[in-house]
């Protein structure tokens, strides 16, 4: 088998110890509900007394609190702690499989592995094997850098997506009778999870042949209809946490006297999920924006004033309510359009002649620009309708509400268009978002 070629390392997985309870052991992603400090407040309280990956996370609610530095330090004492006393187990080289329940599907399906970082590029035009999928703000790395950099473990709620619409990667391992090694409910709406051993040599085996079959180039090019080097892995959620992963693994690599050696270092790999993205159970939802601090008839009078100089002919129909506004945009015939709320009033604005492809890049040119020139206004990205609905209808703030993209030609997208605005889409809503679970070392034991 030629791992290297698929950019693919059979890791060895840090699982707690028995006799965690895992509903505490496991919490949701850093980056959710980041405009919701009760729902971390509430976790903390829960999680105090018991082994918990919250212990080992930076939620970034608290990312702009003036105590970040002790915050981290936290981080990784208790990592070191885990590993001290054996409260984080090494496992067996393997894989883990993945079956998840959440709030909104019966089954969605998944896959640990390493990734190698040496085969990842998140610059504008790249053509590495792993790609990223919305563009990457570099300003967002340092923050994730300082908790990443001295850590001895990583936990990730990063997700990969593979374009396997014959299933032949993922889905046949649950058929080869695989190992238990966790079934439990998740906490604050999680849903369930189960979690099983892929480690015998026919079911690594059988992952990497089907694997290389979708990285065949001829095959690829003809699936496709393009040239060029191959894309077998695209970013799904932790664009972020990826690219973070692989801004330390090339410090490393340049502080490093031998050049050979390093490359055998575990940083140079990171541990992600990998999901199919025709998976019955995964499905795109839109990324809503929310602005803060903002005067909101000002803003509506800069939209106008910025994309009507573009040429873009902005319109703005007030409306009754959320309902009103997306019926409007349903109706939509021409051109793009998006609904608002703005201090509780509900909107649909139009552009008849948007300059670039996707509803979110237009809107999203326009709020990079308008906070540029606002430095009390903030933006926060939100999952969810209801939240969106509840923020916008303070009388400082303004929501923006987007479409959902299609997943069903998303690789040939990435391929040809290269990345999308960020934020542009998310794989569930919040509380589907990946659970931090299994744990790898990312430092020499």
């Amino acid at each position: 088998m030629n791992l290297s070629a698929i950019g693919l390392q059979i890791p060895n997985i840090l699982l707690p110890q028995e006799g965690t309870d895992m509903r505490y052991w496991s919490v949701i992603a850093c980056d959710q509900y980041t405009s919701d400090e009760d729902y971390w407040l509430k976790l903390t309280k829960d999680t105090a007394d018991k082994l918990s990956t919250l212990k080992l996370i930076f939620p970034e609610v608290y990312l702009e609190d003036a105590d970040g530095e002790s915050r981290i330090s936290a981080i990784n004492q208790a990592m070191e702690q885990y590993l001290a006393d054996d409260s984080l187990q090494e496992q067996p080289a393997g894989f883990i499989l993945i079956d998840r329940k959440t709030s909104e599907v019966e089954s969605r399906k998944g896959l640990m592995v390493a990734l190698d970082l040496e085969q990842y590029d998140y610059n504008k035009g790249a053509t590495s094997l792993i790609r990223a999928t919305e563009g990457t703000i570099l300003d967002r790395l340092p923050p994730r850098i300082k908790v990443r950099e001295n850590a001895p473990i990583e936990l990730p709620h990063i997700m990969v997506l593979i374009d396997d619409p014959e299933r032949t990667v993922i889905e046949p391992l649950f058929d080869s009778q695989p190992e238990p090694l966790y079934d439990f409910e998740l906490l604050a709406n999680g849903g369930h999870i189960k979690g099983y051993r892929i480690d015998q040599a026919q079911q690594i085996e059988q992952l990497v042949e089907a694997l290389e079959k979708l990285a065949d180039p001829q095959a690829y090019r003809e699936r496709y209809q393009v040239d060029g080097e191959v894309m077998l892995y695209a970013m799904g959620d932790g664009n972020h946490s990826f690219a973070t992963a692989k801004a330390i693994w090339e410090k490393l690599k340049a502080e490093a006297t031998d050049k050979s050696e390093i490359l055998d270092h575990p940083a140079r790999y990171a541990l992600v999920e990998l999901v199919n993205l025709h998976d019955a159970g995964l499905e795109f939802e839109a990324i809503h924006r929310v602005l803060f601090n903002i005067d909101p008839d000002q803003l509506l009078q800069e939209m106008q004033l910025w994309f009507n100089k573009r040429g873009e002919q902005f319109s703005y129909t007030p409306c009754p309510n959320l309902q009103a506004a997306q019926a409007l945009a349903e109706a939509q015939t021409e051109g793009q359009g998006f609904c608002a709320i703005l201090a509780g009033r509900y909107a649909y604005c139009q552009l008849k002649n948007p300059q670039l492809a996707l509803d979110v890049a237009s809107l999203q040119g326009f709020l990079d620009a308008y906070l540029a020139e606002q430095p009390s206004a903030r933006i926060d990205y939100i999952h969810g309708e209801d939240t969106v609905s509840h923020l916008g209808n303070q009388a400082s703030n303004a929501g923006f509400y987007l479409p959902a993209i299609s997943k069903h030609n998303f690789f040939r997208t990435i391929i040809l268009d290269g990345a999308l605005p960020r934020k542009t889409f998310s794989m569930g809503e919040a509380d589907e978002k990946r659970f931090y679970l299994e744990c790898r070392r990312i430092k020499p034991a």
